[in-house]
């Protein structure tokens, strides 16, 4: 505050930053867009984003439509709101941005934000690959998602079933026997739900995955199904 009790430029500057900041989703949604920038001058066929776990990511898919309606919300109430604004500002001596400022950085997100949309809904340019282990709660967690990928559009139909157990011929390991039964009870429900899924089983290794000689030999069983024994 200064001596007249009016609000400084700068501590205006830090509440429209922190107001803006508290739209929630935004941080995660211009971070996804600035990303999208960045990829389009790489020169790569394909382009992979490792997610987080489900919930995560569904909070992060919808980002971009949640925010969406928010700024068409916000964007149609500008006139209702101009007369107040003009008010405010002028109490504190001018302080705020002009309404033309604030309206057109609001139209520029709102487009970044589009265009995200239209990149998440785009089946030429995205898709999802969803990942489980033949598990209950795993199997659980995956037809949450693909109900969820399906409701924002998001093309989704491929399924990799990590960490299958292939015991070898003649073992003798009980344990192995009863998990390779288990698993094999939601490999089967797996191929029921998603018997339009391109679904891949992907062996439990010993060792992992590290290092480009190690990528592309377990890359191989993405393409070709997997052969236990062999």
């Amino acid at each position: 505050m200064n001596a007249d009790g009016v609000q400084d430029n700068s501590g205006m500057a830090s509440f429209m930053k922190d107001l803006t900041n508290s739209i929630p989703g935004i941080d995660e949604a211009m971070s996804f867009a600035e990303l999208m920038k960045q990829v389009q001058n790489m020169d790569y066929s394909v382009i992979v984003f490792d997610t987080a776990p489900t919930g995560h990511t569904l909070r992060l898919l919808s980002f971009p439509t949640a925010l969406d309606k928010a700024f068409d919300k916000i964007l149609s109430l500008k006139n209702q709101f101009s007369g107040m604004f003009s008010q405010v500002s002028a109490l504190l001596g001018g302080a705020l941005p002009s309404q033309e400022m604030l309206l057109g950085k609001l139209e520029q997100t709102r487009e970044v934000i589009q265009k995200v949309n239209a990149q998440f809904k785009d089946p030429e340019r995205t898709t999802f690959v969803c990942v489980c282990i033949p598990e209950f709660l795993s199997l659980y967690e995956t037809e949450r998602l693909v109900q969820e990928l399906t409701k924002y559009e998001i093309d989704v139909h491929n399924v990799v079933v990590n960490q299958v157990l292939y015991p070898e011929e003649g073992s003798t390991c009980k344990s192995c026997g009863a998990r390779q039964k288990m698993q094999q009870k939601y490999i089967d429900q797996i191929y029921d739900l998603y018997e339009d899924f391109h679904v891949v089983e992907m062996p439990l290794l010993t060792e992992e995955v590290r290092g480009v000689p190690s990528l592309k030999a377990f890359s191989e069983n993405l393409l070709a199904p997997y052969e236990p024994n062999q």
